[in-house]
C-alpha cells in the first residue's frame, strides 16, 4: 500500500469541516461539518477530498467519499448505516469496513498519528511489535476497526513490513 522510497508527510492530528453534496442526508452532513474528518494525511492511505462527492453504487443508499486511499480508491460514509469504509477503485460492490462511524474513524486516526514515528529504517525488529501495538490501540477505539481485509488491518501489515519509518535516518 504505501511506497517506501518516497518520504512521508509528517503527521499531525486535525479536523477540518467539509460541505457534502446535496444528496448526503442531514445527520451524516451535519457531522461532517461540526467536528469534521481528519485533516490527514496517514501515510499514502488517506487524503481528504477538497469536496466530498457522492457515491450512488455504495450501500443501500450510497456513501459520501470524504478521502483518497491508495491510488483509485475513497474512505467515504455509507449514508444508510453511518460507517465508514473503503471502496477500492471503481468497484463499489466490494466496499470494506473501516470503522463503524466517524467519531471511531476520528480517534483512530488521532491514535495512530499520536503514535508516530513508528520506528526507523533499520529498526527491522521493532517492525512486527509497533504493528501490534497499532492493532491494540485501534481495536480498542472500535472493535471493527481490524476487519478482514479492511483499511485498519492492511495499514497494520504495511506498518509491520517496514512501510513507514520516520525518514530520520
Amino acid at each position: 500500500m504505501s511506497h517506501p522510497l518516497l518520504p512521508l508527510p509528517e503527521p499531525a492530528y486535525a479536523l477540518i469541516r467539509v460541505e457534502a453534496p446535496p444528496e448526503v442526508p442531514a445527520r451524516i452532513a451535519d457531522r461532517l461539518r461540526e467536528p469534521g474528518i481528519p485533516a490527514g494525511p496517514i501515510g499514502y492511505e488517506y487524503r481528504p477530498l477538497g469536496e466530498p462527492r457522492f457515491l450512488g453504487a455504495v450501500g443501500e443508499q450510497g456513501a459520501v467519499a470524504v478521502a483518497t486511499c491508495g491510488l483509485f480508491g475513497y474512505i467515504a460514509v455509507d449514508v444508510a448505516t453511518g460507517h465508514v469504509v473503503q471502496v477500492p477503485g471503481a468497484d463499489a460492490a466490494a466496499a470494506r469496513q473501516v470503522n463503524g462511524d466517524l467519531d471511531s474513524f476520528d480517534r483512530c486516526v488521532e491514535a495512530v498519528i499520536a503514535r508516530f514515528p513508528f520506528y526507523a529504517e533499520d529498526e527491522e525488529d521493532r517492525f512486527g511489535e509497533v504493528a501490534d501495538e497499532l492493532r491494540g490501540l485501534l481495536s480498542g477505539i472500535d472493535g471493527t476497526a481490524l476487519a478482514h481485509n479492511g483499511f485498519w488491518e492492511t495499514f497494520c501489515d504495511d506498518v509491520g513490513m517496514g512501510s513507514y519509518p520516520d525518514g530520520d535516518d
